[in-house]
């Protein structure tokens, strides 16, 4: 079955069985590394990407349930100003250890500065928690992924929104 999505601001076509996950059409198909196997039943978060601009994980998503929508992976982020800030203050703030759910992370918390700095929400340490609850980190660099994200929050939300 043929499906198209567009993929990190590519439009892609892809020949797919209908019981092939987005995880392994990405990655065996497409040759996405950022986008890890990990526990294959959506609770590490290893292999998350941003479908219309929310988080999910790929694991638990068939192929032909993305047809004509927005897929981003780590590779998609690239030279986005956001993304290069967020990278930048995990490397400052150690909250990149081995690296296997550094995408995931990236990726959940670029979501969540990116809705908080879109409108008027207040956000806390514990909206950052619970946005990044579905990564798995075996190094438990949460409490840096925490403080690198309030790092980005605080400069980037207007006063009232603080931390």
């Amino acid at each position: 079955m043929r499906v198209a999505f567009t993929l990190n601001g590519h439009r892609v076509e892809v020949d797919v069985e209908s019981s092939e996950t987005l995880l392994d059409t990405l990655r065996l198909r497409l040759g996405v590394k950022s986008v890890k196997r990990g526990c294959e039943r959506g609770e590490c978060g290893a292999c998350s990407v941003l479908l219309d601009g929310r988080p999910v994980v790929s694991c638990l998503l068939l192929t032909v349930q993305v047809e004509g929508r927005e897929i981003v992976t780590v590779e998609g982020l690239y030279g986005d100003e956001l993304f290069e800030e967020l990278f930048e203050e995990f490397s400052k703030n150690f909250a990149i250890q081995c690296g296997y759910c550094t995408p995931g992370m990236l990726l959940t918390s670029y979501a969540l500065v990116k809705r908080a700095s879109g409108g008027p929400l207040r956000v806390s340490g514990d909206h950052i928690v619970k946005a990044i609850e579905g990564n798995l980190c075996r190094c438990g660099t949460y409490p840096r992924v925490v403080r690198a994200v309030s790092r980005v929050l605080e400069r980037r939300l207007p006063s009232g929104s603080r931390l």
